[in-house]
């Protein structure tokens, strides 16, 4: 008979601006003794509080598995968490329809048989250690970095913990602890110390109920520092603060697809994605690439570039600028870095689109003067415009190349890139694997911000697209 395993996994996530900058902590205790037996924090970029708590609670139902992986049926998980919905949604009584709870939810319920976890609803106050934890996580994203186990002090603001009534033996957790540390490592093809991946005592021994709830930021903003912008997708959860590159180049060199454990790739490189501020021809919608004249930033736009400056000094976490050599992305950069303090690069694969015979004519201009020609141009992106301009093609290679640069460069650094709407759209649209004809159908306005995260085995996350809450 299998000796009973009764753990613990208090969770929680936050997102200060609800969606924004965002981060989950976790922890898994001894339900017999109260011991803390591993910690999991991780900043995830720009999300909603819902999204973060899920996060939380996968990286606390991993780890407990990690610490018993051969436990089975015999694990026993208790999941306190102080966020009504997901408890609710977890325990079946409420139903989930937002299309990113629907995911997460299920990607919970599977890594643990359901007839061995249990969920349990707590006051924000008895939730102190997973809190701190994730405002850890969310403080390392502000500064840039990944949080480390090692300076963690979110122990040190943990309640007071009754053990849960004793149903049997609660297992050597020290054991078991080495047990995951060890198997972890051998799936990374490394060693690991004790406690580099678990926190572990060394001194141990061996309301009514709804039918219909829609998970959007129900439950408002959770956490008001500010913090990074850094965005985070699908990548290796951090569990201990392990953070380490790919374990081979194969690993690198082939995205991951699916839910499958992924191995721990480190921070994305992450393009926060700047268009620039208004010129005269903006307003009139008028073709204006890199072909034509270089128009400088309006009164509006310069209004934009320093509204842009004051959200990204607020927001305190971009590290590097750089930016399209074209005038109106130059002076939309340099409103940004002078706030800031940071020099900006140029890029000069960041340019806009040479639109050809069409600078500076509206659409119907075009449609009136190169009927044929307009027709061809957005049916088919190996056309160019009228008179020598680039085609779709032709600036996707551009992007490409400078993308590979620029996320070779700033591998693990959160990079505020300031340039154009094809550009901004073919990043996008690649980081999608989308047809050039999604080109179309997306709204970029002026000094609107995206974001695309891009990790080490060529995945990219797209976290945000044409927001411009920051100009309002």
């Amino acid at each position: 008979m299998s000796i009973a395993r009764r753990l613990v996994v208090e969770a929680d996530g936050g997102s200060r601006g609800n969606p924004g900058p965002a981060g989950y902590g976790a922890v898994v205790i001894d339900a017999a003794t109260g011991e803390t037996l591993a910690e999991a924090a991780e900043y995830i970029g720009v999300a909603t509080n819902n999204v973060a708590e899920y996060r939380g609670l996968i990286a606390g139902l991993t780890a407990a598995k990690a610490l018993f992986p051969d436990a089975g049926d015999a694990l026993r998980v208790h999941v306190r968490m102080d966020s009504k919905l997901v408890v609710e949604q977890m325990s079946g009584r409420w139903k989930i329809k937002h299309p990113d709870m629907k995911p997460l939810a299920a990607r919970a319920a599977a890594i643990l048989p359901p007839s061995s976890v249990t969920y349990e609803w707590i006051p924000r106050a008895q939730n102190k250690h997973a809190d701190r934890l994730a405002n850890e996580a969310m403080d390392a994203g502000r500064d840039g970095r990944q949080w480390e186990a090692s300076a963690s002090t979110a122990e040190l603001d943990a309640p007071a913990r009754t053990p849960l009534p004793d149903r049997g033996p609660p297992g050597d957790a020290v054991a078991g602890a080495a047990k995951a540390r060890a198997a972890l490592a051998a799936a990374r093809g490394g060693t690991a110390d004790a406690g580099t991946l678990f926190e572990v005592d060394a001194g141990a021994s061996e309301e009514p109920e709804p039918t219909d709830v829609t998970a959007v930021a129900s439950e408002g903003p959770r956490h008001t520092d500010v913090t990074a912008v850094a965005s985070g997708g699908p990548g290796p959860t951090a569990v201990a603060g392990v953070g380490a590159g790919p374990a081979s180049a194969s690993e690198a060199a082939s995205p991951q697809v699916g839910w499958a454990a992924a191995p721990d790739l480190g921070a994305p490189a992450t393009f926060i994605l700047l268009r620039h501020g208004e010129t005269l021809l903006t307003p009139e919608k008028r073709f204006s690439g890199s072909g034509g004249t270089d128009p400088e930033l309006s009164a509006v736009g310069r209004d934009q570039a320093a509204r842009a400056a004051l959200h990204f000094a607020a927001l305190g976490t971009v590290q590097d600028i750089v930016c399209s050599p074209l005038r109106r992305c130059r002076e939309t950069a340099a409103a940004v870095a002078d706030r800031l303090g940071l020099d900006v690069r140029i890029e000069d694969g960041l340019r806009e689109s040479d639109f050809g015979a069409w600078e500076g004519l509206t659409f119907g201009e075009v449609r009136e003067r190169y009927g044929d020609d307009l027709t061809a141009w957005l049916a088919d992106p190996e056309t160019a415009p009228t008179g020598g301009g680039e085609s779709f093609t032709e600036v996707a290679d551009r992007v490409a190349a400078a993308r590979d640069r620029l996320t070779a460069r700033y591998a693990g650094r959160t990079v505020l890139v300031v340039t154009h709407v094809t550009p901004i759209k073919t990043l996008v649209r690649l980081a999608l694997e989308a047809p050039a004809q999604s080109m179309f159908r997306m709204e970029l306005s002026a000094a609107s911000i995206s974001t695309v995260a891009y990790y080490g085995d060529g995945n990219a996350s797209v976290r945000l697209l044409n927001d411009t809450s920051h100009l309002r």
